[in-house]
């Protein structure tokens, strides 16, 4: 199940996000975190969300706006080292209450619930499309860089913060896409480096071939995407996207999956 589940997932999320510039890890973390634990599930999210960046550099990378790179990309560098170390403390601390509330068992940890805190304030954006709304003056640039590296670090919602600062810049949409993709591989890389040291483990050694149909299935997404779609998804499907994160992020909370 978890090879039809993860791979549909990661192609469908990756063609119908790609003129967004965020979405991919927003909705590949809850399918992989159904499977495995959360710290793992964001450190496999992560490096398919790499290799997906790095294809879509290749597809549009040329148009990348090599100013905003620098404002926005080195502030979010630092703040994403801040962001992954952050995770990788939670996920060592030992702390975990079980109980029941009715019959149904509950188990709680630090991370779990933070996690899923995050999960449940940015479906809450998606939904009410409050980010989309906000146009931010460029001068706060690489305050967008600190705080989109910051969450992408963390728990890998880096993009609808960095869409949000990057709409008054006055990109043409492919430069928008393009020098969103660039930052993003940025900070993957800075979370990625972390991740490996700590996060790797037998979970994630033995699912290397999960992460590569995954990965491809990404690519699929995004070349699909370049080649096909024209606009975001339609509001109807951003909204269940929205209650479906938040139903997850209530079951990583309560310790359910």
């Amino acid at each position: 199940m978890v090879f039809l589940i993860v791979p549909a997932v990661a192609m469908g999320a990756s063609m119908l996000t790609f003129f967004s510039g965020f979405g991919l890890g927003t909705l590949l973390l809850p399918a992989f975190a159904i499977f495995f634990p959360i710290d793992v599930s964001i450190a496999m999210t992560a490096a398919v969300h790499f290799l997906n960046n790095v294809f879509k550099l290749f597809l549009v990378g040329r148009f990348t706006n090599r100013s905003i790179l620098l404002r926005f990309g080195l502030p979010a560098i630092v703040a994403a080292f801040i962001g992954a170390q952050i995770l990788i403390s939670l996920g060592e601390i030992h702390a975990h209450r079980d109980f029941s509330a009715g019959g149904i068992p509950i188990s709680l940890s630090v991370e779990r619930v933070v996690i899923a805190i995050l999960m449940m304030l940015f479906a809450a954006f998606e939904w009410s499309r409050a980010l989309d709304r906000i146009q931010i003056d460029t001068r706060w640039l690489p305050v967008g860089g600190v705080l989109s590296g910051f969450f992408g670090g963390l728990s890998g919602h880096q993009g609808a913060l960095r869409s949000a600062f990057m709409l008054r810049c006055n990109l043409s949409k492919e430069a928008f896409i393009a020098t969103g993709v660039a930052i993003a591989c940025l900070i993957d890389v800075t979370r990625i480096s972390l991740y490996l040291n700590h996060l790797v483990s037998e979970d994630m050694q033995s699912n290397f071939p999960l992460m590569a149909l995954a990965t491809l299935a990404a690519f699929v997404g995004a070349y699909l995407g370049n080649r096909l779609l024209t606009k975001m998804t339609m509001r109807s499907l951003q909204k269940g996207v929205a209650a479906m994160l938040f139903l997850i992020a209530t079951a990583i909370a309560l310790g359910w999956i």
